[in-house]
Formats: C-alpha cells, structure tokens, sequence
C-alpha cells in the first residue's frame, strides 16, 4: 500500500509535465474539434481539464474502485456534455485517451527506475491502468452518445419548429405555410408546435397553406385532420388552401374527406374569402 502512496505522489507530482507533454505531441492539424483549435481561451481549458484527468485518475491507486469512479464520474460528465467536445469527433477523443495511457505506462516505468519495485507489482499497475483507461473510455463514449444524441434531438426540434412557423397576418389571423416533404414525425411536431404558437398568439383565424408539399399520405392526412379539430378545440378556425392536385389524387385514391374542411384553391382566394380579415 506504501508503494501504492508513493506512486499516486509521483504521479500528483508529474501531472503538469504529462499535460504539457500531451498537448506538445497533439495532432494540431484535425479538421475539425477542440484540438484544432487557436482560441487561447479553448486551448488553456483543454490544458486544464487534461491536468484535472490526472489528478482524478492518479487516485486509482489509492482508492477502492467503487469510490474511484463515483468521484471520477464528475470529470467525465463535465467533458462529455461540454461543448467543445461535442464537436470533436468521438475516434479523435478515444485517440487521445489511448495517447494519455501510453504516457501513464511510461511514467509507472519512471517510478520504477527511481523506486525499486518487483515484477509482480509493476504488472499489477499496468494491469489497472489498461482496465481502468478501457472503463473509462466506454463510460466516456456512452455519455458522448448521450448528450450527443440529446443535442441531436434539439437541433430537430428547432429545425421542425422553424419549418413550421405560424406568421400572424393581423391582430388574431396567421399563416401556417408548408413546404417540403412531411413524415409522421414532422406532422406530429406540426400538430404540436401549431397549436401551441397559435393559443400563444391568440390566433382565432389560421390559414393553413399546403402548396409548397408535393406529396402526402394517410398518416399525414390524419395529423392534418387532428390538428384542424385540436385548433376548433381552442377556438381557431382553419382554411386549407393551396391544394396540389396529385395531393387531391392522392387524397381520393385514399378516400379521404375534406367535406367538413374549410378549402380555398390558392392562399390568396382563402384570405380574400375571409371578409373579417379586411375588416378587422
């Protein structure tokens, strides 16, 4: 356990050497991420969370393993939900993790020359090292996918909300205009994001324009009808206009009925067939 101590010292003691030796050997010419980059500000945090690594892992040989990781744990969430991360490449980070336990293999041979240590000792340390840096690396890579994925998802969110703008035209009247092609996914984000933008903005007339989508099918047209009844449910009345006619084909191919639907053929002919909105 003393030999354990001392290497923990060493190890405490050398973490800015190994840091300032990692960041000397980087791969500075990655397209793209953290280790790319010329910002001070980014490279000096890099340096710090690179040394914060070392302080926190160099505990691995003292500690029992349970606590190790729980306190370790703080380190890896920090790194893996930062942003600079997240838009580095995951291979170009577990690169720099297999860098950084080369340096730790090294550095146990430095104690060894510097502190006798039998063979069974030395092993035993690089044994741990390989088993914790491959912990380490899958605990890394299951909270990168995370926040990854969650970013991802946000980013969709913004995306189906911008494409899905409801314009106010006057005091309570909006546009809902359409574009592109709709799945089930965009058209439930459709029914959500519409009603609530149009209870936000007190919206009593919407003019929902489908002109700029080519094709549409049941599931779609389904989400269509939910979101005209969700809008009568909180007082919105809504006109369809702009009705391609392979979307009309397609519509009687699949029997569906817009009889109880307010249509216009064109945006202008709905808006023209609403006589409140030239005089409200």
């Amino acid at each position: 356990m003393q030999r354990n101590k001392q290497l923990y010292q060493f190890f405490i003691k050398n973490a800015s050497r190994l840091t300032d030796e990692w960041y000397k050997n980087l791969d500075k010419s990655d397209s793209q991420g953290v280790y790319s980059s010329t910002d001070p500000e980014i490279i000096r945090t890099l340096k710090q969370q690179n040394n914060e690594f070392h302080h926190y892992l160099a505990k691995v040989f003292i500690e029992e393993k349970s606590s190790f990781f729980q306190e370790f744990q703080k380190w890896i969430l920090k790194i893996a939900s930062d942003e600079e991360h997240l838009s580095t490449p995951i291979h170009y980070i577990i690169r720099e993790f297999i860098r950084t336990r080369e340096q730790y293999f090294e550095l146990v041979q430095e104690f060894v020359k510097e502190n006798s240590s039998n063979e069974n000792r030395i092993n035993k340390w690089n044994r741990l090292i390989v088993e914790i840096f491959d912990i380490i690396i899958l605990k890394y890579t299951e909270e990168y996918h995370y926040y990854s994925r969650r970013q991802l998802i946000a980013q969709q969110e913004m995306i189906n909300e911008l494409s899905s703008p409801v314009i106010l035209l006057s005091k309570n009247r909006a546009l809902l205009p359409l574009v592109g092609d709709i799945d089930t996914a965009r058209a439930a984000s459709i029914l959500e994001n519409t009603i609530k933008q149009c209870a936000e903005k007190k919206v009593s007339q919407l003019f929902i324009d489908l002109s700029g989508v080519v094709i549409i099918d049941t599931m779609v047209a389904h989400q269509i009808f939910q979101l005209i009844h969700g809008l009568s449910l909180i007082g919105v009345h809504a006109t369809l206009s702009g009705i391609r006619p392979e979307i009309a084909t397609t519509a009687i191919q699949l029997g569906l009925s817009f009889d109880k639907v307010a249509i216009a053929s064109t945006l202008s002919k709905a808006i023209a067939q609403d006589k409140e909105f030239f005089n409200g």
